[in-house]
């Protein structure tokens, strides 16, 4: 079985990884992002992350994204 800690550096990676995958398409489409859309995206879980992976699909703007990340603060 694996211990807590394990677990916990095994998600660190996933999240990481999934922030890696979510940041670079953001920044071809976008450009450089501002430092609390960049902050939002990183406190973002990453069943959430991986939710934005397929989201950015359907972004033409900037404001699709703000937009997209407020809509998941409600749930």
């Amino acid at each position: 079985m694996q211990s807590v800690i394990f677990q916990e550096i095994l998600e660190e990676g996933r999240q990481e990884e999934a922030l890696v995958m979510i940041m670079r398409p953001l920044t071809r489409l976008f450009g450089t992002l501002d430092a609390d859309l960049q902050a939002r995206i990183r406190s973002s879980s990453t069943d959430r992350l991986e939710d934005l992976s397929e989201a950015l699909l359907d972004f033409s703007s900037v404001g699709d994204l703000v937009t997209w990340l407020v809509e998941q603060q409600g749930k």
